[in-house]
């Protein structure tokens, strides 16, 4: 991207073409709620191959949508010399001349003028897409020569950390974290005000650390005052012992938690957690139902929670017995072989009914007397970023070991079937699945992998980031290579990152 824009937009701008750029925007992009959404999916069909919900473009010079994927709109812009086009989903401006998304000053303001009257007519806050980049990013790209154009090779935000001794579990997280858009989002607006005396906040420092990742540089970052900040905050995680990855992950959302839970000056909706942007992005809440087996009463609670942990086959606590393909593995598109465990298996496993026993009575409030009973625990709300961390380190009295099971998980997941609204759908524990293919509000995709090479005792972590729809890069340290969809997915996976496709808050 040049800093001048896009040499070609001018031939689009004659005539009428606000007013025309306005009715695209107002008919087909900003149509606000998920029903208008649904029709509009509907009514816009590919004029090529009568395909829709396949990235649909609409010409801006003519009546016509076509298909990005099978690259139908690039041969009208061809054949008709319609240089440009938008993206129906996100409201994008593609330029065929230039063959990338395009920065045009006075298209934005109209974008975001019927953005906003769209949000206004339907009640909601922000539509967000997960692989857009955002203005900070574009300035920065605007202003660094080096790095002009959005393209598909395009590798700002990659940058390799120095490892500082048994640091890689540290390392790591800050790879997966940096790579959370609505999360970078943040810190490359610059909203973190700080009220703190001295030169102690994690939230400062990791504002800084974002503007390094984002800032164009290919040399490796030496994170030696995260790495303080941490010792710092996280007493227990201080010296050079190897560490659990996931037990830095728990400590930094804790810190950067505490550190910006006052940065919106908004007062929380919910007691039991703030509307700082860990809690906004990271926070859902889990539904805990204890049902009496004699008088069938439920007692109900939520609690929120930023990951969820689940166990393994292979641990000494009984593993569910599953079938492969039996409802989850079908609908989230996982390669599930013979014998092989899923991450829907594990999900399907965490949510199950669970007799409780004679040694677990609790007092019923129907019964006013303490009976049996069975726990189910299903998710209430759905956090933005869902974390999985798969239980390979066992810890007990008897038993110290990592469990090597290998684990499938999918790039798309839906995770309707574990939600509670989603309980009355189930017949003998399976989901009965009811397709919906404008139904976005649950489903993610996966954007990091966090992995663990070697023993309990001796043992490196790496991890996979999603960087483009399609491009992945294994982060080992100062080492940043080309990594495979394959790669990723056979993997061994010990913490997996997904972002909601499709975002919309108050």
């Amino acid at each position: 991207m040049s800093p001048a824009g896009c040499p070609h937009v001018n031939g689009f701008k004659v005539d009428n073409w606000k007013q025309n750029l306005r009715v695209i925007y107002q008919c087909f992009v900003w149509s606000g709620s998920a029903e208008t959404r649904k029709r509009k999916a509907k009514s816009c069909v590919c004029h090529m191959c009568g395909a829709h919900l396949n990235r649909l473009h609409s010409c801006l010079y003519c009546v016509f949508f076509a298909c990005f994927a099978k690259k139908h709109i690039h041969e009208h812009a061809k054949s008709k010399r319609h240089n440009l086009a938008i993206d129906l989903l996100y409201g994008g401006i593609y330029c065929f001349m230039c063959q990338d998304y395009i920065y045009d000053k006075d298209m934005e303001q109209i974008a975001k003028e019927e953005q906003r009257k769209a949000w206004k007519m339907q009640g909601i806050g922000e539509k967000y897409s997960t692989w857009e980049p955002t203005k900070r990013e574009l300035d920065l790209l605007r202003h660094n020569p080096k790095r002009r154009r959005i393209t598909s090779n395009c590798t700002i935000g990659l940058r390799g950390l120095i490892n500082l001794g048994n640091t890689c579990f540290m390392n790591c997280i800050v790879q997966a974290l940096t790579h959370t858009p609505l999360l970078r989002d943040f810190f490359l607006s610059d909203r973190h005000k700080c009220e703190m005396q001295s030169n102690s906040c994690l939230v400062c420092e990791m504002s800084q650390l974002f503007q390094e990742f984002y800032s164009g540089h290919r040399s490796p970052h030496i994170p030696f005052r995260l790495l303080h900040l941490v010792w710092t905050h996280a007493r227990h995680l201080a010296g050079y012992e190897q560490q659990d990855a996931h037990e830095f992950l728990i400590a930094a959302l804790d810190v950067l938690h505490r550190h910006c839970k006052d940065d919106n000056g908004k007062k929380a909706n919910n007691p039991n957690h703030c509307n700082c942007i860990i809690d906004q992005i990271f926070t859902g809440g889990l539904q805990s139902d204890v049902t009496c087996q004699v008088c069938h009463g439920v007692s109900t609670t939520i609690d929120p929670f930023w990951d969820i942990s689940l166990d393994l086959p292979g641990s000494s606590t009984p593993f569910w017995p599953l079938s492969p393909g039996g409802d989850g593995s079908a609908l989230n598109g996982e390669s599930h072989t013979t014998g092989a465990t899923t991450l829907t298996d594990c999900l399907r496993r965490f949510t199950r009914p669970e007799h409780l026993g004679s040694s677990a009575k609790i007092k019923c409030s129907g019964c006013h007397s303490y009976q049996e009973s069975t726990k189910q625990l299903t998710m209430k709300k759905l956090p933005i970023v869902a974390c999985f961390h798969l239980k390979r380190f066992e810890h007990s009295a008897k038993l110290r070991r990592k469990i090597t099971t290998y684990v499938s998980f999918p790039l798309e997941l839906d995770m309707t079937p574990f939600m509670a609204s989603s309980k009355d759908s189930r017949i003998n524990g399976q989901y009965q699945q009811t397709v919906d293919p404008f139904n976005n509000d649950n489903k993610y995709s996966l954007f990091a992998v966090v992995n663990h090479q070697g023993t309990l005792e001796s043992g490196h972590y790496t991890t996979f980031i999603r960087q483009h729809k399609d491009q992945w890069f294994k982060c080992d340290d100062a080492i940043i290579t080309k990594a495979s969809i394959k790669d990723v997915l056979d993997s061994e996976g010990y913490l997996l990152f997904y972002h909601k496709q499709f975002l919309e808050y108050e």
